[in-house]
């Protein structure tokens, strides 16, 4: 058992207190997450909070630092382990966070329900682009197996369970990302959580192919055969769109 008699014996001494302000809605009261006001107040020799000001961005930095220097908080999420995996093209820290990264055509394990008629195996899948956050996931697909630009076209994801939007439907998938997964553990958890769900239905009736889906795989699963970039439906987005 941990000894904490010397916490006891430390003198701690109030220097600064923090008032948060949210705007409601005049209308029903309700609360809006974007109008957030933040007062500080200095802390008199009596104990009293004086000098009432608006945080300084000097003083949101000392919080942050001493949020990042406390041992309870320090956290790997997100955080590569070294260098920075050449296939990842965006990493956004802020909120609950999200990346962006690539992967080349290669040969995969596909999983299918057998309502489709479609037997599980091994296939060859094009280029796809990924992003995630630690809830959602949106892949798309793009041709060849350069390293993508910001301008590089994306095209529909060729798989079941994603909408014409890129965002995939994990079904009974529990997904559960852990708080401190650095960086290359978040991508593998995703593509291993992405890989391994059964391939189930189209979304909305949405074909993501030139032609039928249900063929296109019957074809391609356990043949060797590459995948055919011209099944590729194009959008209307580019890269930059998924750094947004």
């Amino acid at each position: 058992m941990e000894n904490i008699t010397h916490l006891f014996e430390d003198c701690y001494i109030p220097e600064k207190a923090l008032l948060i302000y949210r705007c409601r809605n005049r209308e029903n009261g309700n609360r809006t997450d974007e109008s957030i006001y933040v007062e500080s107040y200095d802390i008199g020799r009596n104990g009293n909070p004086i000098n009432a000001h608006p945080l300084t961005q000097k003083e949101m930095a000392g919080l942050s630092q001493i949020f990042q220097s406390s041992k309870e908080l320090k956290t790997t999420y997100l955080k590569s382990k070294g260098l920075l995996p050449i296939n990842v093209l965006q990493i956004n820290t802020q909120g609950q966070g999200s990346v962006c990264w690539y992967t080349p055509a290669c040969e995969t394990n596909l999983l299918f329900t057998t309502a489709l008629g479609i037997p599980s195996g091994r296939a060859n899948v094009p280029a796809l682009v990924w992003k995630a956050s630690k809830e959602q996931l949106i892949v798309f697909a793009i041709k060849g197996n350069k390293k993508p630009s910001a301008s590089t076209p994306l095209y529909h994801a060729p798989f079941f369970n994603v909408n014409n939007k890129g965002h995939v439907c994990m079904g009974t998938v529990e997904v559960n990302i852990p708080a401190d997964a650095c960086l290359e553990e978040f991508i593998r958890y995703w593509e291993d959580y992405f890989w391994n769900s059964y391939f189930s239905h189209m979304m909305e009736g949405f074909s993501p192919v030139k032609g039928n889906l249900v063929l296109l795989w019957k074809q391609l699963v356990n043949t060797g055969e590459n995948f055919p970039a011209t099944a590729l439906k194009k959008t209307s987005y580019t890269i930059q769109n998924c750094l947004v």
